[in-house]
C-alpha cells in the first residue's frame, strides 16, 4: 500500500502522484455505498501492482471541498484582478473574499496592469491596496509588459495546492502562462490527447507550477451566497470577525443593534466603508434569497 494526492479524475478514473511517479487507479468498490467520491486534491492510500491498475482503498479526511470546480485541500486562492481595462472591482473582489474565508482557503490579490494607469487611479489603487493589507490580505501588483511581478507570484505557488480566479477578462491564462511558458503548451497537448471539447465532461487536473500544482480551471465559477448563513456573514470578513466578540447583543447583525463593537470600529475607521457596505448589501442578497425559498 502507498500514499498519494489525485491529481487528476476522468471517466471513473484516478489518477494518484507520490514520489514513484503517477499511477491511474479506480475507487474501491464499497465507496459509493459509503457515498464517498474522491475528488482531486485528496490525500489517499492505494496499492497498485503497476502504473495502469489500482486501486484506491482510503481517503483522508479533507481540509476543505470545493463544489465547483470539485476539488479538495485547496491551500490558497490567488485572485487576479486587473486594475483597468476591465476596472477595478472591489465589489467582486470582496464577493470572492467572503467565499474564499468560508472555504478556509488563503486568499492572495493580484492586481495587474498597474503600469496603465494615471497618477490619480494609481492613488486610488494603493488606497485599496493598503485597505487590503490592514486586514491581513497579500497585494501584489502586477505590470502588463514588465516581467515585474512575474517571478514573485510563481514563488507564491510553491508547495501549495492552488486555484486561480477573479475578474474575466484579465487574462489568468495568460499570467499562468507567462510564469510558465511550456504550461499552455502541455495543457493543449493533454487536451487534444484526451479528446477535451469532445467530451460534455470537462475534468479537473492538477498541474504543476514550480514546486506547488494549480487547478486548470477557474477557482469559484459559482458566487451566489446559497450556502452561506446570515448569521455566518461577519464571520467572512476578517476585520468585522476581530470585532465582533465586542459587541453587546449576541447574534448582532451590525445594522441596527445599540452598542455593535463593528458600527463603533466603523465610525473610529478602522473598517473600510466600502466593505461595510458590501456587507449590508451581501446580508440583504441572503436574506431575500431564503426568503424566495
Amino acid at each position: 500500500m502507498a500514499k498519494g494526492k489525485i491529481i487528476k479524475a476522468l471517466s471513473g478514473f484516478y489518477y494518484v502522484k507520490n514520489d514513484d511517479g503517477v499511477f491511474q487507479c479506480r475507487g474501491r468498490g464499497n465507496f459509493r455505498n459509503r457515498n464517498i467520491k474522491p475528488l482531486v486534491g485528496d490525500i489517499v492510500e492505494f496499492e497498485a501492482e503497476n502504473k495502469t491498475d489500482g486501486y484506491i482503498l482510503e481517503v483522508f479526511e479533507r481540509e476543505n471541498e470545493m463544489v465547483r470546480p470539485p476539488i479538495a485541500n485547496v491551500e490558497q486562492a490567488i485572485l487576479v484582478f486587473s486594475a483597468q481595462e476591465p476596472e477595478f472591482s472591489p465589489l467582486l473582489l470582496n464577493r470572492f473574499l467572503v467565499h474564499i474565508e468560508a472555504h478556509h482557503i488563503i486568499p492572495i490579490i493580484c492586481i495587474s496592469k498597474v503600469d496603465l494607469l494615471t497618477e490619480e487611479k494609481k492613488h486610488e489603487i494603493l488606497n485599496y491596496k493598503a485597505d487590503y493589507e490592514k486586514i491581513g490580505y497579500e497585494v501584489v501588483l502586477i505590470s502588463s509588459k514588465k516581467k515585474e511581478g512575474l517571478e514573485l507570484i510563481k514563488s507564491l505557488f510553491d508547495d501549495k495546492i492552488s486555484v486561480i480566479a477573479g475578474q474575466s477578462g484579465v487574462g489568468k491564462s495568460s499570467l499562468l502562462n507567462a510564469i510558465n511558458p511550456e504550461l499552455l503548451i502541455e495543457t493543449n497537448e493533454i487536451s487534444t490527447h484526451l479528446g477535451r471539447g469532445k467530451h460534455t465532461t470537462r475534468h479537473v487536473e492538477l498541474i504543476p507550477i514550480g514546486t506547488g500544482l494549480v487547478a486548470d480551471t477557474p477557482g469559484f465559477s459559482s458566487l451566489d451566497f446559497t450556502t452561506i448563513e446570515a448569521d455566518d456573514l461577519s464571520l467572512y470578513f476578517p476585520e468585522m470577525k476581530k470585532e465582533m466578540g465586542n459587541c453587546k447583543f449576541r447574534g448582532c447583525t451590525h445594522t441596527s443593534e445599540p452598542k455593535c463593537a463593528v458600527k463603533a470600529a466603523l465610525e473610529n475607521g478602522e473598517i473600510a466603508q466600502y466593505r461595510y457596505d458590501h456587507y449590508l448589501e451581501f446580508l440583504e442578497e441572503i436574506k431575500s434569497m431564503k426568503r424566495r425559498y
